[in-house]
């Protein structure tokens, strides 16, 4: 059993309340892409409540108050990715984003549950610290902001109560004469850990750096800046010269980790090298040449924002609480697996097996299921998370007698090798036509760098998505 009662809050103040009665036992659920993990591997040991947020109104948006935004705590990667707002005046924030996972994951996954991991590896502590973020934590008794920098006190440790929430991250807007950009090393273009991640934030004066943060990810127990090589850009043009000794410094700052990810020697040359890059981009008006134009992020019309599927009222699930829902159409209410993922509660005790179980940990997206309309894995989904929602699963996209135009593609392009892949292909490709119905080639890749396939069939699916759009724009001829 992962957990013992699993409460749906309909307000900040319930989820307040239930923090402070049940505290070190307790975890929030916004994202819990990495709670359900380590409560699968038995990591977090003593955790017996969740208390989901995630139909809470109001605690999704980014609101911009003069020069300052803040995120609340149910913002999630792709609201980041999607915000016009933060792409033009925090793009190093936007790029971090960008990198974290796949549109499933980012459309689950928080900033705030990012920054409460307190892993070094986290790709949106690094430009968030660069900007100057505080986060504010709440609890019963009241709230209190702390400096992004003050957060941490170590290794996966922060100065959070186990009472208390973060319920909101702020940081000033870049000014005009600002500029930034993050860059990520990983070993491979998505799903990837940092190897080594940068954030570079300047202000100028003309060409003249009047003031400069850099922080670096992925090198020491935390997030850090280095002020040796902050310091040595303050009055200094970007010239070659000084952007070759500014990455120098900030190369013999850390002590990296050395893991199985990456030597530390590795990690000091990279960071070099990265650094680097940053500045060269900032010099040459360059930070948004690479940013994607129209990502797809398989969200459908809701945006992954609470609408109308709030919640009225709080909910407590436990052992004899049913599970209602709606699945692909039909009403079911099931009395057992409150316990488990939506993917294992789904293939055990709604008898749906389409959705498959290849690496239960986000990593393949064979598990991939719309959840109120998002892409979502479903295997680092809780159960009761489904309890008065809506759920498509890949049995549930054909139309009526007709299979989905996606499911057509692969049967005649051929895109079907062993088939385990399949169902989170198919139900990728089904929301990505929804939102974008002629996508470019760079879009379906986009959409798929979520789902692996074992058999190298990559050419006859990415075929049967563009197969697939021209089904679908013959057919509205």
């Amino acid at each position: 059993m992962m957990w013992e009662k699993y409460l749906s809050v309909s307000t900040l103040g319930e989820a307040l309340e239930a923090l402070a009665e049940y505290q070190d036992v307790a975890r929030i659920v916004a994202g819990g892409t990495d709670l359900l993990l380590e409560l699968e591997r038995g990591v977090r040991r003593g955790v017996r409540v969740l208390i989901d947020i995630t139909r809470v109104p109001g605690l999704d948006q980014i609101q911009q108050r003069g020069e300052t935004v803040t995120l609340g705590p149910l913002v999630n990667h792709n609201h980041v990715v999607a915000s016009r707002l933060l792409i033009e005046r925090a793009l190093p924030l936007a790029q971090a984003c960008w990198e974290v996972g796949a549109p499933q994951i980012r459309n689950r996954a928080t900033i705030a549950g990012n920054v409460i991991t307190a892993s070094p590896a986290n790709d949106t502590i690094t430009p968030l610290m660069a900007l100057g973020a505080e986060i504010t934590l709440a609890s019963v008794e009241g709230e209190r902001c702390i400096p992004l920098k003050d957060f941490y006190t170590g290794f996966r440790r922060t100065v959070m109560r186990p009472d208390e929430m973060l319920v909101g991250i702020s940081f000033p807007l870049l000014a005009p004469h600002e500029r930034g950009m993050f860059i990520k090393l990983g070993l491979r273009q998505a799903q990837a850990i940092s190897v080594v991640n940068t954030a570079v934030v300047l202000a100028f004066a003309g060409d003249t750096v009047t003031q400069a943060a850099i922080t670096l990810g992925s090198v020491a127990p935390t997030i850090i800046r280095v002020a040796e090589a902050e310091q040595a850009l303050i009055g200094q043009t970007l010239t070659p010269e000084t952007i070759v000794q500014v990455a120098r410094i900030a190369a013999t700052v850390p002590q990296p980790i050395d893991d199985v990810r990456a030597p530390a020697v590795y990690r000091s040359d990279m960071v070099k090298v990265l650094v680097a890059r940053a500045l060269r981009a900032i010099a040459g008006h360059e930070t948004a040449k690479h940013y994607p134009q129209n990502p797809p992020l398989l969200w459908g019309e809701r945006g992954a924002q609470v609408t109308d599927n709030a919640l009225p009222h709080l909910l407590a699930h436990d052992a004899s609480s049913p599970i209602e829902t709606t699945i692909n159409g039909r009403h079911v209410s099931i009395v057992t697996g409150q316990d488990k993922s939506l993917l294992r509660w789904l293939r055990d005790d709604a008898h749906l097996p389409g959705t498959k179980e290849g690496c239960a940990e986000g990593e393949c997206g064979a598990c991939t299921v719309f959840l109120d309309g998002v892409a979502v894995m479903s295997c680092l989904v809780p159960a009761p998370r489904a309890h008065g929602a809506s759920l498509v699963t890949v049995e549930g996209l054909k139309q009526e007698a007709a299979l989905h135009p996606i499911q057509t593609a692969f049967i005649e392009e051929g895109a079907v090798q062993c088939g385990y892949c399949t169902p989170g292909f198919l139900m990728a490709g089904a929301k990505l036509l929804e939102e974008c119905p002629q996508p470019t080639t760079t879009q379906i890749q986009q959409s798929i760098s979520g789902n692996l396939c074992r058999c190298t069939g990559y050419y006859k699916i990415v075929h049967a998505f563009i197969q697939a759009s021209q089904l679908i724009s013959s057919s509205h001829e």
